[in-house]
């Protein structure tokens, strides 16, 4: 089957099941009992910075996956997500992670940037997916997969798949922008992770921004 993007409703959580509040299989299981194994949940890191690549995951889980207290990884302590990183990368069936730099997002936009990303990981997954579940409000275009995708707002929230892809993706870009730290010392990388802090903003202001680092199309860099 060919991929469109879902429809306004299929954004929502599963009609009559209340918000769990641990992310569940509850959107997987409905792909496995249509014979759909491989379900990859989708997500990306760093939508928001001033600099740095958006880095997108995704990660396709057994069923019998379990992970204590794996979630939203902005709900997750730095130390929950570095445990939680290795335990995924140790028992997932497949994990794919991409990233785009500050000139690609600035040669387009975040949002097609955020897009591609993630494309691109569902396409390097070393076990190919049969569907994905993608965190938002958007499907990827170009995604094309046995099963249409299903985009799901909060959905790094509610799906297992997806907040294991969060944490992957979260952590990947964090250590990415920690290893880029030493080499801008007068922005302090390694420390917002390239968000808009206020150090951040300032430093911005008396040295400028450093080309391929910050993303020029964002205020105040533009």
């Amino acid at each position: 089957m060919t991929a469109t993007n879902t429809p306004p409703d299929s954004f929502l959580p599963l009609p009559g099941i209340d918000e769990p509040v641990l992310p569940d299989f509850r959107f997987e299981t409905a792909y496995w009992q249509q014979g759909h194994v491989h379900v990859a949940g989708v997500d990306e890191a760093g939508r928001g910075p001033l600099a740095g690549p958006v880095v997108a995951a995704a990660v396709i889980l057994a069923p019998d996956f379990a992970a204590d207290g794996l979630n939203d990884s902005k709900k997750l302590t730095a130390p929950k997500r570095e445990r939680l990183h290795d335990e995924i990368m140790e028992a997932a069936l497949a994990v794919s992670v991409t990233s785009l730099c500050a000139e690609s997002i600035d040669g387009s936009n975040i949002l097609r940037a955020s897009l591609e990303a993630m494309r691109q990981a569902v396409a390097g997954l070393s076990v190919a997916a049969d569907s994905a579940l993608i965190d938002g409000r958007d499907v990827p275009p170009g995604l094309h997969l046995r099963a249409a995708p299903r985009a799901v707002i909060r959905g790094d929230s509610l799906s297992l798949s997806i907040a294991a892809a969060s944490v992957i993706a979260k952590v990947t870009r964090d250590r990415m922008m920690t290893r880029l730290g030493p080499h801008h010392p007068h922005y302090g990388l390694e420390r917002h992770m390239g968000y808009g802090s206020k150090a951040h903003r300032e430093a911005i202001g008396s040295h400028g921004g450093v080309r391929r680092v910050h993303r020029f199309t964002f205020a105040p860099l533009k």
